[in-house]
């Protein structure tokens, strides 16, 4: 279940006075601790203060540094995988501006350089035109929070701008369903689908269509993104899970490549795309 904020906030403090505990019960300083786990020193301190949160590996490696007995550290690498696991709600979203999830994930974005979206239900807001985006953006059910939707859509376009920069690399994957969903009108759907050719022409971009009818050895459950292979953020209908655990991150790069070998890509995911935009022209008529 997803942690809440002040839980997880008290858990991650507990864990840095832990591990802080546990080296000055070994008698051993920072700077011995730090050359047994191959870390800095400033690293241990940071990590011992709260001021860093040590991945599920950092807390492995000390806790074997410091011959902590089994008991023990299985119950702290527990509260670790907790601290590494982040949750918010898209109503705190809303509540604040929609917009500021934009401006959080532009800079996410900036500081990555590979970043894999794996897209089973819709395309993600760097692949949408404007009509697309105002449509998914607007409230669908009674309970949805209100949003800024114009502010929000206009926030998404200039987030679009990275796609630019080719010191950076996008890998798009979807499935058939996430291209054909019908989200909008049919001319919208259209303009959605002949967009994301040009963008497929980009030199920093890879995308790819997973079509009905390809067997698969895995379920699409959601979508989720990688960013380097530093973090996974995972959509759910109530809000966005971040997991930090290399463990969690290697899966899902493991199930994005599975993925990526049963989708069309290149020349045949933009052929797709542009039946696809014909269909709902079609459509129209």
């Amino acid at each position: 279940m997803p942690i809440e904020p002040e839980t997880q906030a008290r858990e991650r403090k507990d864990l840095a006075e832990a591990l802080r505990g546990l080296r000055r019960a070994s008698h051993l300083s920072g700077e011995r601790l730090a050359l047994r786990c191959n870390m800095s020193q400033t690293k241990i301190s940071r990590i011992e203060t709260g001021r860093a949160l040590p991945t599920v590996i950092d807390v492995e490696r000390i806790l074997k540094a410091l011959a902590v007995p089994r008991e023990v550290a299985d119950e702290l690498l527990a509260l670790a995988r907790r601290a590494n696991v982040d949750y918010a709600s898209w109503r705190t979203y809303a509540r604040v501006g929609l917009y500021h999830k934009q401006a959080e994930l532009k800079a996410l974005e900036s500081s990555s350089r590979v970043m894999r979206h794996f897209l089973p239900a819709v395309p993600t807001g760097l692949l949408h035109v404007r009509e697309y985006a105002t449509e998914t953006l607007s409230p669908t059910v009674d309970g949805d929070p209100v949003r800024d939707v114009a502010r929000a859509v206009q926030a998404r376009m200039d987030r679009q701008a990275i796609l630019d920069d080719t010191s950076r690399s996008f890998w798009f994957l979807m499935t058939e369903q996430a291209v054909k969903w019908q989200r909008a009108r049919a001319r919208t759907m259209a303009a959605q689908c002949a967009h994301m050719v040009e963008v497929n022409r980009k030199p920093n971009v890879e995308m790819g269509i997973v079509p009905q009818g390809v067997q698969v050895p895995g379920t699409p459950m959601n979508i989720f993104v990688v960013y380097d292979d530093r973090l996974v953020t995972i959509e759910l209908f109530s809000g966005e899970v971040a997991l930090r655990d290399p463990r969690d991150i290697s899966q899902h790069l493991n199930l994005f490549d599975l993925f990526w070998t049963r989708a069309l890509t290149g020349d045949d995911a933009s052929s797709f795309l542009e039946e696809a935009a014909d269909g709902f022209m079609r459509q129209r008529n």
